[in-house]
């Protein structure tokens, strides 16, 4: 069953046509990728499904429910959560704030509760520190809970921003380049944190991403975005041979030149 649902999803700006009658089925508990070359439409597509943007045509539904129209944080509440090809942490907060941060569709206290202190927010506030602790430890941040995140290594910031998007619970979580100027050590730490996501915690994967290492490695379906249309779709040994994606996306070589080696192609 598709827990994640694009009908005909077409996205305008002014006269450029950045998303043209885009299908997508994501199947529950699947790890699938979003591939394309610059301009190709991928990270527009994101923002259409969490709401940053709304569509100018088509529908997306989460569990069969409507997803057209919500705002953003309504999307998050409804169980998508993402990250971004940009790292957009809160650099002057502590990585334990910036999951606190993650949780707040969820909490119920309110701002009579956070200034009365009564004994709810207080165990609420409790749970919630200590459920953020054991994010931190899951995505291998365990005891920097109170560095600032502009302090930490680059890795440590792309995990904190998967431990924050975590933290609402997420049904589906986008992944927009998750392992975008990372060496290879970190790659793989990314690509096991990937499936670990999945089969520890039962989440659903969609992903955006250049690396054909990892896109090969850990995706169940590839799509292929060109000009904002999908071009392509299949397995990923269906997707390397395939010669519309060999033209549009990597030239004339072989897709197949690049699967052993964590060589990237450039970003969208």
């Amino acid at each position: 069953m598709a827990i994640l649902l694009a009908k005909k999803v077409t996205k305008r700006f002014g006269g450029l046509i950045a998303l043209r009658d885009v299908e997508l089925e994501v199947k529950e508990h699947g790890i699938q990728s979003i591939i394309g070359p610059n301009g190709a439409g991928k990270t527009t597509f994101f923002n259409c499904i969490t709401g940053f943007y709304s569509t100018d045509g088509g529908e997306i539904y989460l569990e069969g429910k409507l997803l057209n129209g919500l705002s953003p944080d309504r999307v998050t509440k409804r169980g998508i959560s993402r990250t971004y090809q940009n790292i957009r942490l809160f650099r002057n907060m502590t990585a334990l704030e910036n999951i606190l941060v993650g949780m707040h569709p969820h909490l119920k206290s309110g701002l009579l509760g956070g200034i009365l202190r009564d004994p709810r927010t207080r165990r609420e506030e409790s749970d919630a520190i200590e459920e953020a602790i054991r994010l931190l430890r899951y995505v291998s941040l365990a005891g920097q809970g109170d560095m600032m995140a502009k302090n930490l290594p680059y890795g440590a910031q792309r995990k904190l921003e998967i431990a924050r998007a975590l933290a609402s619970k997420p049904k589906v979580l986008l992944l927009d380049e998750p392992t975008a100027g990372m060496n290879p050590s970190e790659t793989q730490e990314t690509m096991n944190l990937i499936r670990r996501l999945r089969d520890e915690l039962g989440i659903t994967i969609l992903l955006i991403e250049h690396q054909m290492r990892v896109v090969m490695g850990i995706s169940e379906l590839i799509t292929v975005l060109d000009y904002g249309a999908k071009i392509a779709e299949g397995l990923p040994s269906e997707i390397q041979g395939n010669p519309t994606v060999i033209e549009a996306y990597l030239g004339r070589g072989s897709v197949r030149d690049h699967a052993p080696t964590p060589s990237a192609v450039p970003a969208s």
